[in-house]
């Protein structure tokens, strides 16, 4: 799933106002009789305006997506990713990290948990070879941020990984209600949570704002989509098969 926060060639359209009708032809020798040139300036200015806005808006954007793709780090390179206070699976200690930024709501996401995420932590988290560390890039809407919130708030019950899990065995269409906050408090209940602290939290939204940040955060270290996973801080973009995921951490631990 390709976001739509930072991938240049996938933002919304620029809306281009079409051109206004144009009158018939004047009789030859000037305009008809009784024509009052000054009905003209409204419509001009009104048109005028119009494309002064838009030539703004196409240069905000243009400028915020150079802006973005400059501080992005270039393919191949490595970068430290700060995982401090994020969700661990694993031991501390272990010789290579992985982490994924993802969006609950997003079904490539969906598919990495249920294709790579098993046999990432058969194979590696449960040797003791890899520790997988989860960070938030929600941008497909407010039920994205819900969902990452309602992970937060069970993280406070140390519930993260059973309230993650559950989210995605019980995702929905994009936008669908599916995450909607009455979903979210449900769940809680379904998996043994206090759901009186953890609704209080929720309703709250006191992770909104570190969800954002994080998400930010992502685009600063060159994630433009989910999933997006750094091995040992090399990227690897994108719910590739687990053939793929498992080379780069085989390399990464040979080094």
């Amino acid at each position: 799933m390709k976001s739509q926060l930072t991938e240049f060639s996938d933002s919304e359209p620029i809306v281009i106002m079409a051109d206004a009708p144009v009158p018939p032809p004047s009789p030859v020798g000037g305009q008809p009789p009784g024509f009052d040139k000054t009905k003209l300036i409204l419509p001009g200015a009104i048109i005028l305006a119009a494309l002064i806005i838009s030539g703004s808006i196409l240069f905000d954007r243009l400028t915020a997506g150079k802006a973005l793709i400059a501080n992005a780090p270039a393919p191949g390179q490595k970068v430290a990713v700060n995982i401090e206070g994020s969700p661990m699976l694993g031991d501390a200690k272990a010789p290579v990290t992985v982490v994924e930024f993802g969006d609950f709501q997003c079904p490539y996401c969906q598919r990495y948990f249920q294709d790579n995420e098993p046999a990432l932590v058969k194979d590696y988290v449960n040797t003791g070879k890899v520790k997988f560390v989860w960070k938030d890039y929600s941008f497909l809407g407010d039920e994205s941020t819900w969902a990452a919130e309602a992970a937060r708030c069970a993280n406070e019950q140390g519930k993260f990984w059973a309230y993650h899990d559950y989210l995605y065995s019980h995702q929905g269409a994009e936008r669908s209600g599916a995450f909607a906050k009455p979903k979210l408090k449900s769940f809680a209940q379904t998996l043994g949570l206090d759901t009186s602290r953890f609704n209080s939290c929720l309703d709250s939204d006191k992770y909104a704002a570190a969800i954002g940040a994080e998400t930010q955060y992502g685009n600063t270290i060159g994630v433009t989509g989910t999933p997006a996973s750094f091995v040992n801080g090399i990227l690897v973009s994108g719910a590739v098969p687990y053939s793929d995921l498992k080379a780069a951490i085989d390399s990464a631990l040979k080094k």
